[in-house]
């Protein structure tokens, strides 16, 4: 765990910086991938994917074309990484990917600075996302070890009002 970050486990928040909301500020500002913008720097999006494995190409698909014109390499790897991630263990260990007709939401917010990433499944009766070290021999289980990692801060809460959870990340940006 690195300098200056705290670990709130109760509200599954782990910060190493000032916790972006998208919810308090989703408006389209989409332009066609690849394409330049004036406002280059802003802009907030949503899409629903299956819950399927095969949703996980899609939405880095998706995500490269929205911010390939707004973010540095690095940047960009990590958020497309983490969202491979996040979204693998949606459809994995959720009832987005065990259910006909799952679905998994992502939210994405590009501010000045920082991108704000949250994927929101259709719950599961199993415990809250924790990070586990991962095991060298196994070829899974490092999803959220490399979100610890990786950004500078994520949390997930689950739905009080409707099944479901919520998995964010934040990376610099």
């Amino acid at each position: 765990m690195g300098a200056g970050r705290c670990r709130q486990r109760g509200g599954h928040r782990h910060d190493r910086g000032e916790r972006m909301r998208p919810e308090e500020r989703i408006s389209s500002h989409d332009a066609a991938p690849g394409t330049p913008r004036a406002d280059a720097q802003q802009g907030s999006w949503r899409r629903e994917f299956p819950g399927e494995v095969s949703s996980v190409p899609a939405a880095r698909a998706w995500a490269h074309g929205l911010l390939a014109v707004r973010l540095a390499p690095p940047a960009l790897d990590d958020v497309l990484l983490l969202l491979s991630e996040v979204i693998t263990n949606a459809v994995t260990h959720s009832d987005s990917g065990r259910t006909a007709g799952g679905r998994v939401t992502v939210n994405l917010t590009h501010d000045p600075g920082a991108v704000h990433v949250e994927v929101t499944d259709d719950g599961s009766v199993s415990s809250a996302p924790a990070v586990h070290v991962p095991d060298a021999d196994s070829d899974g289980g490092r999803g959220l070890w490399l979100v610890d990692l990786l950004a500078t801060a994520w949390g997930s809460s689950r739905h009080d009002d409707e099944a479901g959870r919520s998995v964010w990340f934040q990376v610099p940006g």
